[in-house]
Formats: C-alpha cells, structure tokens, sequence
C-alpha cells in the first residue's frame, strides 16, 4: 500500500554541454521492470517543456548505454515509421533537426542511433536517412517494450531560468 522509492535521477538546473539527466538509479529489486526507461522518458519530457534538446551525462554505464540505446532505437524507428507510413509521398521526409525538436534528442544522439541501425548514409557532405520498412519493422522488433509510459500532461513542472 502507498507509495515506494523505486529509483531516482538528478538533473542539473543548467547543463553547458546539454545534459537532461546527470545521474539515474533504478533499486535493484526494482529493475527489470520498465522503470528505468520510464526515468529516460521523463527526463525527455522534461526537455520538451524546456524545448531544448537533451542528452544523458556522458560517459555512460554499460547498462546506462544499453537503455538509452534501446529509448533512441524504440523512439526514433516508430517515428519513421510513422513518417514512412504518410499518403502523400512528399510528406515522407524529414531532417535530423526536426527529429531533434520533435523528440528532444540531440542530434548527435540521433545520427549515432542512426548510424548504429545502419540508415544513414551520407553523399557530399549531406546525411540522408533510409528508411525501408522491412529494416524498420526488424529493428522495432527487436526493441522491445516501453516500458511504464509517461503522461506528459501530469507534468507540472517550471524549467529554471538561468541568466548568467
């Protein structure tokens, strides 16, 4: 009954390199069972109503690797996906800084997630996403689940203005 600590994050009031999410803990009788990825998720909910894109402290943890990995994968082939899906064939395209105000993500984060699922491919000095369906649909399958879903509309949260 009630309510339990089931892990934490810290995040700084003002990152210079972009952080979102300083420090994550999910309680090890806890884990395996989706909150960590919730934690991601905030935190990236946290960057929308900033409208900042975010990136984890840096340098990860193995297991801190292996979830973001799998929030970046998850999130951004069910957007493409989605884009991939569009009637209108000339709806189907969008550009890493769109991705990156769409989803907070950096977009370094992005083009390495990309590049890592093997659709991206660059010509002069451009990068172009590929996006077939059969590599997409195998790369969410993969993916599995995620996790305990975040409501942003529950958030009430003000970002800290910083004024150096």
């Amino acid at each position: 009954q009630g309510y339990h600590v089931v892990g934490y994050f810290s995040k700084e009031k003002y990152s210079e390199a972009g952080y979102n999410l300083a420090c994550i803990l999910t309680l090890p009788q806890h884990q395996r069972k989706g909150y960590g990825k919730f934690i991601i998720s905030f935190s990236y909910e946290l960057s929308k109503i900033e409208k900042k894109a975010g990136s984890p402290e840096k340098p990860l943890s193995d297991l801190g690797k292996e979830a973001y990995h799998s929030h970046w994968n998850r999130e951004l082939l069910h957007m493409l996906r989605s884009i991939g899906a569009r009637p209108n064939p000339e709806d189907r395209s969008i550009s890493m800084q769109e991705l990156s105000e769409i989803t907070s993500f950096k977009k370094e984060d992005i083009e390495s997630t990309l590049k890592r699922l093997q659709m991206i491919q660059y010509h002069k000095s451009q990068v172009y996403v590929k996006v077939d369906p059969t590599l997409v649909n195998y790369h969410i399958s993969k993916c599995g689940s995620a996790g305990v879903p975040v409501d942003p509309t529950k958030i009430h949260w003000t970002p800290h203005v910083f004024n150096p």
